[in-house]
């Protein structure tokens, strides 16, 4: 039914359960992955050069995010689902964003991706990458919230 599935992963609990549940219906539909992490390079402005260089900043965030990336590679090798990896940069904003043009362009039919379900004004505050997606989507978006005790809502 679902040939490809874009997959955005952060590290987070949440992320991890999105990622679960993409394998999940991978295996059942034989679909392809294209997992997706976002490098914000917005949190190495100015007020962060005095600790560290802007430039070894962004560079230690790349290498976490290949890292992440491969762990999730291994995880897809290991279940038997062909996937493929993505590093996406943005300077500020909502990775919701990269999110959509990836999903565009590759093109996905799916997209699955954990949400941390905050309400209120955590939401307001911190932002929803998740309700960005679904708004903008153009195809059909599954969140998957992780259990609460490793943090969802």
């Amino acid at each position: 039914m679902y040939e490809r599935i874009l997959v955005p992963v952060d590290g987070s609990d949440a992320s991890h359960a999105g990622l679960n549940e993409a394998l999940a219906l991978a295996a059942e539909h034989q679909s392809r992955l294209r997992l997706v992490h976002v490098v914000d390079d917005l949190i190495t402005m100015p007020m962060y050069e005095g600790a560290i260089f802007a430039g070894e900043l962004i560079e230690q965030l790349r290498k976490q995010g290949r890292k992440l990336l491969d762990e999730c590679l291994a995880l897809c090798k290991k279940k038997g689902i062909a996937a493929e990896a993505v590093l996406l940069e943005r300077v500020g904003g909502q990775a919701g964003v990269l999110v959509i043009e990836q999903a565009q362009e590759w093109p996905a039919e799916l997209i699955v991706m954990g949400t941390h379900g905050r309400k209120g004004l955590k939401r307001i505050v911190l932002g929803s990458d998740a309700e960005y997606v679904v708004r903008h989507a153009t195809v059909p978006v599954l969140l998957v919230r992780a259990p609460p005790e490793l943090g969802g809502a």
